[in-house]
Formats: structure tokens, C-alpha cells, sequence
């Protein structure tokens, strides 16, 4: 028979609270959008309070567990409807408040950027799964074997063919946040002022511009790349299409970035990726609504 969750023991209740924003950050690493996140979150809530929980040596091992399972689950259907998705497909923008001061907190930021989790895109669901465990959340390789129900050997080849892709990409350094405050600036001048010169130096020669719109609002479908597109696209057509917005900038993703606003409802956010020579290599527009709507909720970490 299934238990009431409402009947649930309040130690039970505070354990898992406890451990949720470790599951939500995890689940919104695997799968990229805060909703699906959340609802691994509370399946894996649901299912802590219908569990036997006397047999349960370690809470936060069992939850781990269960919120990756239906992680894999939810990824393998996400990529089948992203197959029709219309335009470029991003990450939903999350507020990430980061403390410049704090070197091992601007080191996790860096496994929230939005060029992080497009690579993770690229890994089998397994293999992003191990990899976040494993190299994010310090599960040991047994573990995560048990998790994905597979030999410990397999865990770690997946666990090694994920990091040589990505070490490989070199996205994982960290920019100083003057820098990227710096950009930031040149960017926002530029779109207000038609002006490019300033952020032109600030920008890697491959830049990179992707919007999102989904299929429902007017966004650029194609990506567009080389420094003389991108700077066209922003000088003389986002200078026209933004000129009403209110800007803000927000720590989001891991880095510094900018929420735009009409009519007190949120149209717009904006984000980058840097080389490592601290140079812009990719501008990331969503403008997606349903993607929008929770940008100014609670952070993950």
C-alpha cells in the first residue's frame, strides 16, 4: 500500500529537504531545463516517502540514486522531442549567484555554464550521468555504477570518454568576473548605441551568436559565427529590435549576464562563453517564454 507523503515523519521530511538542493542542482545539470528538474526532484520525493526508509543506510545515497534513474529516463525522452525542436535549442537560463571570492564556488559555476551543459548534450544520457556524479558530485565509481545499474569497468570507460571530451572543449576555466563585467558593458553599449568598436576587441574571431526562441516568439533560427556577422547582427538589427527594453544584469549560469524587460515581463536573457584567453566565443539569447518564466526563482547551485 502506498504511504500518505502528507503522513510523512518530520525527520524523514527534513532529510530530504536537506538534500534537495543537491538534487536539483544534479537533475538540472543532466537534463538542462529547471521544470524537468524539478519533477525528477519530486518523483524522487514521492518515492522516498512510499520507500521503506528503516532499510535505508544512507538517505542521501538513496536519493542520489533515485533522482539519477529518472534522470536517464526523462533525458532519453527530451532528446527524442528535441529531434523537432524549431531553431537552435539552449539550457534554460537559472540565476546563479556566485561570490568572486570564493575560488571552489566560481569552479562549480563553471559546471552551470550554458557552453557546459550544450557539450553535455553531446554525451550519451550514461555518459552525462556518470561524469556529473563522478567528477561534480564526488560520488565514488562504485556507486555510480550501482546507479546506472552497470559493471564498475563501464562506469569508468564512460566516465573517461566524457572528460576527454571535454577537457578536450577547454570550457571548464574560469574568467574573472571583471573581464567578463567588461564585456558585459561593451555589449550593452553596443545594442544601445549602435557602437561595436570596444566589443569587437572583446570578441574571439570564431564568436558565436544562438537564440532560442522555440517556435514562439521571433528569434534568429540559424547560428551565426565569425566576429563580422555577430557584430552586424548586434549593430544594426539588435540595436532596432531592443531599443525598448530594460536591461539587468544577473548572475546566470555561472557568470554575468543580462535579464531584458518590456512591460514588466521578462523577453529576454543573454549570456557568454569565454576562451581562454578570456575573449567572447559565444553569445546565448533566450527568448523562449516558457523558458524565461522561472529566471527569478530560486538559484540552483
Amino acid at each position: 500500500m502506498s504511504r500518505n507523503t502528507d503522513m510523512l515523519d518530520p525527520v524523514d521530511i527534513q532529510a530530504f529537504e536537506a538534500a534537495r538542493p543537491t538534487l536539483l542542482g544534479l537533475a538540472y545539470r543532466i537534463l538542462g531545463l529547471r521544470a524537468d528538474a524539478e519533477d525528477a526532484v519530486q518523483d524522487t520525493f514521492v518515492k522516498w516517502a512510499n520507500a521503506d526508509r528503516t532499510v535505508i543506510e544512507s538517505p542521501i545515497s538513496w536519493m542520489t540514486k533515485t533522482c539519477t534513474r529518472r534522470c536517464v529516463d526523462l533525458l532519453r525522452s527530451a532528446h527524442r522531442s528535441r529531434v523537432d525542436y524549431v531553431g537552435a535549442w539552449l539550457p534554460e537560463p537559472i540565476h546563479t549567484p556566485i561570490d568572486s571570492t570564493v575560488e571552489t564556488e566560481l569552479d562549480v559555476a563553471s559546471s552551470l555554464t550554458t557552453a557546459f551543459l550544450l557539450l553535455l548534450e553531446r554525451l550519451t544520457p550514461k555518459e552525462r550521468a556518470a561524469y556529473l556524479l563522478h567528477e561534480i558530485f564526488d560520488v565514488s565509481y562504485t556507486d555510480v555504477a550501482e546507479t546506472l545499474e552497470i559493471k564498475e569497468s563501464t562506469c569508468r570507460k564512460l566516465v573517461s570518454r566524457a572528460k576527454a571530451n571535454i577537457d578536450q572543449a577547454n570550457i571548464r576555466h574560469v574568467t574573472p568576473l571583471a573581464k567578463q563585467d567588461q564585456l558585459l558593458s561593451a555589449f550593452q553599449a553596443a545594442i544601445t548605441n549602435g557602437a561595436t568598436t570596444t566589443l569587437a576587441d572583446l570578441l574571439a574571431d570564431d564568436i558565436r551568436l544562438s537564440a532560442d526562441g522555440g517556435g514562439k516568439v521571433a528569434a534568429i533560427r540559424q547560428v551565426l559565427q565569425g566576429k563580422a556577422d555577430v557584430l552586424a547582427f548586434i549593430g544594426k538589427r539588435l540595436v532596432n529590435y531592443w531599443a525598448d527594453y530594460r536591461w539587468a544584469t544577473i548572475d546566470v549560469n555561472g557568470g554575468r549576464g543580462f535579464v531584458l524587460e518590456q512591460g514588466g515581463r521578462t523577453v529576454a536573457s543573454v549570456s557568454f562563453a569565454y576562451d581562454e584567453t578570456g575573449k567572447a566565443k559565444d553569445i546565448f539569447i533566450m527568448r523562449n517564454p516558457d523558458k524565461l518564466s522561472s529566471l527569478g526563482t530560486l538559484a540552483i547551485h
